[in-house]
Formats: structure tokens, sequence, C-alpha cells
């Protein structure tokens, strides 16, 4: 005999599923951990403040 098959919950099982395998790719192509995330943007302040202080030309303040 056949088994009988809930075609509502098969339905949403297979949605389900497939919502998982795009959350899958995002967290793959997104996701950074708090320390990356952190040391990136240390490292970008890192940058700023070399590139301030080694100016050419200080900017005026002449408002």
């Amino acid at each position: 005999m056949a088994e009988i098959v809930n075609l509502r919950q098969v339905r949403k099982r297979k949605a389900k599923d497939a919502d998982e395998k795009v959350a899958a790719q995002n967290r793959t192509l997104f996701g950074r951990t708090k320390a990356e995330k952190k040391f990136e943007a240390a490292t970008a302040l890192k940058a700023e403040r070399f590139l301030d202080q080694n100016r050419l030309e200080k900017p005026s303040d002449d408002k």
C-alpha cells in the first residue's frame, strides 16, 4: 500500500528547505564574524589617521 502524504505539509517543508538554502548562501556571501568587522574598522581608522597626519597641506578651518 502507498503511504498517505499530507500535501500541505510537503509544500511547507519544501518551502522551508528552499529558504534555508538561500539563507546558507547569504551567510557565506555576507556573513562576517564580529572580530572580522572590528579588525576591518580598526584598519580603516588606522589608515585614516595615517593619511591625516601625513598631509602636505593642513585643511583650513576658516568658516
